[in-house]
């Protein structure tokens, strides 16, 4: 079967042109691109116009015209959809609207058991995020599964977002999945997108190349995705940006935002209500887990109890019982999708502010030494060792561990500790 196809990709500052001929099961794509932002409009055509001259193709022989839908940036996302427009009315020829974030994932060499994290740069301290996986076909004509469709993330939290959503992919695909990272978003925000280090990067998959885009739009060509010109549309997932007059003027200064999915927590009374979640949250994260009746024994004896919420969703919670002279925490816990982003150490400030305000001395607790983690989290709050209790928890093969306790005074007005 034979196809000409003209592809073009704009949503970054790359503008990108490329042909691809198939003639009796040969490929060819050839491509032109230039760097700057600021001369898609210009340089887009002409770019067209030197490839098709190259291949001794009229601009009449062309069967669609394909480009990079985004989401990108707003004027090259118009520019690319407006020319492809433009030509297939011109021409009587159908378009072929391609995810450029699938263009992106189409550059990376990554197996069935991976799967593609493509972040891309979205301004404003923010990315825009999608996730891919090759699910089947030939390296050359791959089969591939959408696990994300594209979304504006903040860049803090790409990575506890991922590494949440990475157990669900892994039961999608029926196998455990390793992460492919790829985009520039990883590089321009290298300090909010810190990740473990079995997380591989595909460093030469950085922005969508118009080549990528012909080779995913001859595959949609074949599956009878091309849409009449005036059907086409870019892909925007950032609803706004910038205020209106009258918004300015209400004192809503600088530019909206993706709103934030991580936003500061007030812990809330644990009640009979929230017990379910709690032990379900406790058993997920602990090997020797409270029971439901060690915390309905403990809301029995008027011990404090809080939750925190995230989104309706419980997100972590703890028990503190307070003593004629110290505050002793009994449980904290934090959904394990979710550690690593300040949750845990909001709990403990809340519950030694419970503490200060009764007046009491400081907070007292037991922890595992097993528990590496944890033990340098209360190091980095204040907390000392004092002792050590024998055979304290239980462990595995019904064995007993040590307990180490903890404690942090807290400090007089004069600065001293108490």
């Amino acid at each position: 079967m034979e196809l000409n196809l003209l592809a073009l990709e704009t949503s970054s500052s790359r503008c990108g042109v490329a042909l691809l001929r198939a003639v009796d099961g040969r490929l060819e794509v050839s491509a032109r691109e230039h760097e700057g932002s600021q001369e898609h409009a210009e340089r887009l055509l002409p770019m067209a116009n030197e490839l098709l001259a190259q291949s001794g193709l009229a601009p009449g022989a062309l069967h669609a015209v394909a480009f990079g839908q985004g989401p990108g940036g707003f004027t090259g996302l118009r520019v690319a959809c407006g020319v492809a427009q433009g030509m297939g009315l011109g021409l009587g020829i159908p378009v072929l609207p391609i995810v450029s974030h699938q263009a992106v994932a189409a550059q990376v060499a990554a197996a069935q058991s991976e799967a593609i994290v493509v972040a891309l740069d979205a301004r404003m301290n923010e990315v825009y995020l999608a996730v891919y996986r090759r699910s089947g076909g030939s390296k050359d004509e791959p089969v591939w599964e959408v696990l994300q469709a594209p979304m504006l993330i903040a860049a803090a939290e790409v990575v506890p977002w991922t590494a949440h959503h990475l157990p669900v992919w892994s039961v999608q695909a029926a196998q455990p999945l390793g992460l492919v990272l790829a985009g520039d978003a990883w590089d321009a925000y290298a300090a909010d997108m810190t990740h473990s280090l079995q997380w591989r990067r595909a460093a030469d998959a950085q922005r969508p190349e118009a080549a990528s885009v012909a080779r995913l739009a001859r595959q949609g060509w074949l599956r009878g995705e091309a849409v009449a010109p005036e059907l086409a549309a870019p892909l925007y997932v950032r609803d706004k940006v910038a205020f209106t007059t009258a918004e300015r003027m209400r004192g809503e200064g600088g530019n909206p935002r993706a709103q934030p999915s991580l936003a500061p927590l007030v812990p809330q009374p644990l009640t009979d209500a929230d017990l379910d979640e709690v032990v379900a949250l406790e058993a997920h994260v602990q090997s020797f887990p409270w029971t439901r009746g060690n915390f309905a024994d403990a809301l029995a004896a008027g011990y404090g109890a809080w939750t925190l919420r995230r989104e309706g969703k419980l997100a972590g919670f703890c028990i503190v019982m307070f003593a004629p002279d110290v505050a002793h925490l009994l449980v904290i816990a934090v959904s394990k999708h979710l550690h690593r982003q300040g949750l845990g150490g909001e709990l403990l400030d809340w519950c030694e502010q419970r503490a200060r305000e009764r007046g009491l001395e400081g907070v007292l607790l037991e922890v595992r030494p097993s528990n590496t983690s944890a033990v340098s989290f209360y190091k980095r709050h204040g907390y000392l060792q004092i002792g050590v209790r024998r055979a304290y928890y239980p462990a595995e093969k019904g064995g007993r561990e040590d307990a180490l306790v903890m404690q942090k005074r807290f400090e007089t007005a004069t600065g001293a500790p108490a």
